[in-house]
């Protein structure tokens, strides 16, 4: 239970707001603490304190707020927030983060604020306001949207059922796929049709995957999803799709090791700016462990076969790689290590019990 603090709203922090290795919950916060009159410094770990905060940081100082930042990464303070003016923007890159830290801080500017996609988002924080109240307007524009909110806006409390996250269902249905005579149910998975991109390239590539039980909930699409082993063939992804599994590309090119041929994954240059240059850090982890692999431009291609595994994978403090080098170790012939387990927490704190569950067996050595 939240009780929430209405138009009064957030107060300044007594002390720095660690956000460890939180990316999204570092750039929403930004957004919302945005509109009110406080200060509050922002900081986070090694690999946070790398990425880049000043596409979020641009539009916020666009609207009316105040921020110092180290050459547009953490630390980050505000220096100044509140009286904030709608105003309309096109972000450059396509990204829900940014999208979301925008509405949130419109909530509490005066007027319309605006965001202009050129291609769509995920769309969970407007589904998420309009949840709580939110009058907020969505235009198809070509192959993206115009999202519109009035403000200042009033929230009203309501309950949540939160759902499974597809990019955490991901490295469970992944894993079915590895392994010969497996079947598995992934019950309560979000299937926003903006996040289920992984699901559709996997159909194209020959997974069995059936999805069950379809409702909604809480403005999202809900279902449970059966997958059964099958025996992938290669694929080349459309760039338009890479905003709907921006986080999966990593799990996706595990799988693409053990398919017949050669795959293209298609403008992934996003993936450099993510918890590590996530783009290197994939092709570092397939050829560490005998797969083919290599970068072309902001492509990734990987010929398919035989995984020899036996390496140890530096995982750059980034949650996805870490948990991919593990689905990778189900297909290979020696086991497969990886650096550091402690990152996991961030996004899936229940990895190792639930794959503990489905019946993998891993070793963790303190």
């Amino acid at each position: 239970r939240v009780q929430g603090c209405g138009c009064d709203g957030f107060k300044s922090p007594a002390a720095p707001v660690d956000f460890g290795n939180a990316g999204t919950g570092v750039r929403l916060v930004m957004g919302a603490a945005s509109g009110f009159h406080i200060q509050v410094r922002y900081v986070g770990d090694a690999s946070l304190s790398a990425r880049p905060m000043g596409r979020i940081l641009q539009p916020l100082g666009e609207m009316g707020a105040k921020f110092q930042s180290n050459d547009g990464k953490l630390p980050v303070q505000q220096t100044k927030g509140g009286h904030l003016q709608g105003q309309s923007f096109t972000p450059k890159h396509a990204s829900a983060q940014i999208k979301s830290a925008i509405l949130l801080a419109g909530l509490q500017a005066n007027g319309v604020t605006e965001v202009v996609e050129k291609t769509l988002t995920r769309d969970h924080t407007e589904n998420m306001l309009r949840a709580f109240g939110v009058t907020i307007d969505q235009t198809p524009t070509g192959q993206g949207q115009k999202v519109r909110l009035h403000g200042p806006a009033t929230l009203s409390a309501t309950d949540i059922d939160v759902p499974g996250d597809p990019s955490s269902a991901a490295f469970l249905v992944a894993s079915a796929l590895m392994v010969p005579g497996s079947s598995l149910v992934v019950e309560n998975v979000m299937m926003n049709p903006t996040r289920t991109g992984l699901f559709q390239v996997l159909q194209t590539m020959g997974a069995e995957l059936e999805i069950k039980n379809p409702r909604r909930s809480g403005g999202e699409d809900i279902a449970d999803i059966h997958v059964r082993y099958s025996q992938l063939q290669a694929v080349t992804t459309n760039p338009d799709i890479v905003p709907s599994m921006i986080d999966e590309f990593p799990v996706l090119a595990v799988l693409c090791a053990r398919a017949q041929g050669t795959s293209r994954l298609r403008g992934l240059g996003e993936l450099r700016v993510k918890e590590s240059d996530r783009l290197e850090g994939t092709r570092n982890l397939l050829v560490r462990n005998g797969v083919a692999a290599n970068i072309d431009g902001d492509d990734l291609v990987i010929r398919g076969g035989v995984v020899l595994g036996g390496a140890t994978v530096p995982t750059l403090h980034d949650h996805r790689l870490a948990m991919s080098a593990l689905v990778l170790g189900l297909a290979s012939h020696e086991p497969i290590a990886i650096d550091d387990t402690r990152m996991i927490n961030t996004s899936f704190p229940t990895f190792f019990k639930l794959m503990d569950k489905i019946g993998v067996r891993m070793e963790i050595h303190q």
